[in-house]
Parts: structure tokens; C-alpha cells; sequence
């Protein structure tokens, strides 16, 4: 039986504990010329940046942030969530 409610809870929890990395990033490279990392992240002490929350990341690309998206530094861009950080 509690195998049953341990498979059951996995398996309800799986979709809103684990996102897709296509969606968010919890570890992301460095962008050249960049020695730090955006806000939200963790410098590694290497080439990349760390953080224990999922946020939707794009590298800006030396442009302007697109709209519904906010400059967090060190050469990103995150989407705002519900039209705010």
C-alpha cells in the first residue's frame, strides 16, 4: 500500500517539482565578457551561474529586452512572471 500512495504522489508532484529545461534554467553559462552573473544567480567560481529557483532566461545579445521580459544583468534577459519579477 505504500508503495501505491509513494508511485501516486511521484507521480502527481513529478510535473510541478521538475520543469522542463527547455522552460526554465537553474544553471547557466557565462556570456563573454561577463565575470559575474545575473541577479537570481550564484557565481560557480567557473564558467557558469547557479540558482535555486527555475527562471525562463535569454541571452539579450547586446539588444533590448523584449516586452513581458526584464534585464537582470551580466548580458540576460528573464520573462516576467504574471507581469512582474
Amino acid at each position: 500500500m505504500r508503495t501505491v500512495h509513494l508511485i501516486l504522489a511521484t507521480t502527481l508532484l513529478a510535473p510541478v517539482v521538475i520543469p522542463g529545461a527547455a522552460v526554465a534554467q537553474k544553471r547557466i553559462p557565462k556570456l563573454p565578457g561577463y565575470d559575474e552573473c545575473p541577479l537570481g544567480y550564484v557565481n560557480d567560481l567557473k564558467q557558469h551561474c547557479n540558482s535555486p529557483i527555475y527562471y525562463e532566461v535569454k541571452p539579450t545579445d547586446g539588444k533590448p529586452c523584449d516586452s513581458g521580459w526584464m534585464n537582470i544583468g551580466a548580458g540576460y534577459c528573464k520573462k516576467k512572471e504574471l507581469g512582474i519579477f
